[in-house]
């Protein structure tokens, strides 16, 4: 019995020894190897450097899809930039200077269009067709800036159009029914101005129907909008008006129906007194601040403006805009470009591709902040519910019709799409049209006098 012991004894000790070999053999092994890894993993390692503007919870939203893409993909870094609005245009152009271009970010219209004549971005449509996944047939329609028919240098961050935002309980207590959702059934034009002056207030609380109105103390204004390219066009277009001819060689916002809808608009300013001048807005906070606070009863915002608004839970709805001759909407946004600087363009439309794909960013579009660029993200029932259904505080009762269906069935390619000589013609329109919202000159005339000071930037054929 002893002699048996002694020779477990011995086979346990003999086990011990292999296994104490084959084990330091092992580590050996894993040892060499781990430490060959962040070797590997730093030289394939990739950073993109990512600029974009917005708001604070714009900036929330892209730093969790962020997050989220680096984690799918762990040897790609992302360097988020965030720029300020106002300032976005200076940065870049400086950072490009600087030789420091990002190898992926938000543009503007009018400096993607300089920047695209001097070669700085790839062309999307190559990368397309190179994609085992994407084609371009997926996207809507008009999402492309192009600088020829078979070069695409930026596409549609995401899909955006305007709406008219309203409070339901400022509406409810003024008497007013809300504005529908649908285009035929859209307030025309003497509708609207009678609904906005029930709905704005003096100090005294007297509407702007009431004969003792006192327009110089206003508490609260019917409507607001901004006068910036886009928002004008949505009554531009609805009323058949336009910045240039359809061969692109006239400047055409001087002629009567485009000049006819900005009268219109600065009527709402210095007649009716129902909206704010550019000078009384500079006083007041954002319009989507403005609606929250009760300084607004409505407001003609973009479809951005529901992210503040869900995040700050205001009861708030969405109709289609008035119409003068129909209701329509603007389909715009701020492109994103590839910087053909970039050294990791592979990894930078990777990027692209997860921002522009609900189902692997879908707080960008659940929370308010985007609308989808792929068609089947509005055609398919069950994929448009996972981002239309998931927040309602961020998209009330009037969405689908206000903003989907009208983007899809009335909506018109905002001009920074076709208009070319951006940079030169949008600071003339803006400078020339102040006297016009300061009721000190018919927006006949200052157009006229536009016409004269941008034409030489069209080439007739």
């Amino acid at each position: 019995m002893a002699r048996r012991r002694n020779r477990f004894r011995a086979g346990i000790a003999l086990l011990t020894v292999v296994a104490l070999a084959f084990g330091l053999i092992l580590w050996r092994w894993e040892a060499g190897r781990t430490a060959a890894l962040p070797r590997q993993a730093e030289q394939d390692r990739v950073t993109l450097r990512f600029t974009y503007w917005g708001s604070v919870e714009e900036k929330k939203a892209i730093e969790n899809a962020l997050a989220r893409f680096t984690k799918e993909y762990p040897w790609i870094a992302v360097d988020p930039i965030q720029l300020p609005n106002s300032d976005y245009n200076t940065k870049i152009m400086a950072m490009s200077a600087s030789n420091e271009e990002p190898d992926i970010g938000y543009m503007t219209t009018e400096l993607g269009e300089a920047f695209a004549r001097q070669g700085k971005f790839l062309n999307l449509y190559e990368l397309l067709e190179r994609d085992k996944e994407l084609k371009k047939e997926d996207f809507l329609d008009y999402l492309w800036y192009k600088s020829s028919p078979g070069f695409a240098w930026g596409i549609s961050t995401a899909a955006e159009s305007f709406g008219l935002y309203y409070r339901k309980d400022l509406l409810e207590e003024a008497g007013v029914l809300p504005p529908p959702a649908r285009a035929e059934e859209a307030w025309d034009w003497d509708r609207f101005i009678h609904e906005a002056r029930k709905l704005t207030l003096d100090r005294s609380g007297r509407n702007a129907l009431d004969p003792g109105f006192d327009k110089n103390h206003i508490a609260r204004y019917g409507v607001m909008f901004e006068t910036w390219s886009e928002p004008l066009n949505n009554f531009i277009f609805g009323n058949g008006g336009d910045w240039v001819s359809s061969d692109g060689t006239r400047f055409t916002l001087n002629e009567p129906e485009a000049a006819e809808a900005i009268q219109k608009l600065a009527e709402l300013v210095n007649v009716y007194h129902v909206a704010p001048s550019p000078y009384e807005s500079k006083s007041l906070p954002a319009m989507s601040i403005a609606l929250q606070s009760g300084l607004a009863a409505m407001i003609v915002d973009g479809q951005w403006t529901n992210l503040d608004l869900g995040k700050a839970k205001v009861d708030y709805d969405i109709g289609v805009l008035p119409k003068l001759k129909r209701s329509i909407t603007v389909g715009l946004s701020g492109a994103t470009v590839l910087f053909s600087s970039s050294k990791h363009p592979q990894e930078a439309w990777l990027l692209y591709k997860w921002l522009s794909d609900p189902s692997k960013a879908i707080n960008l579009y659940a929370d308010g902040l985007w609308m989808p660029v792929l068609k089947k993200w509005y055609t398919d029932p069950e994929l448009a519910a996972e981002w239309v259904n998931a927040n309602p505080a961020a998209h009330p009762p009037g969405f689908k019709d206000a903003m989907m269906r009208q983007l899809l069935e009335n909506g018109m390619p905002g001009v920074g799409y076709y208009l070319r000589n951006q940079a030169d013609i949008y600071p003339a329109v803006t400078e020339g049209l102040l006297p016009v919202w300061q009721g000190e000159k018919t927006a006949q005339d200052a157009l006229d006098d536009i016409a004269k000071q941008v034409s030489g930037l069209f080439v007739q054929k």
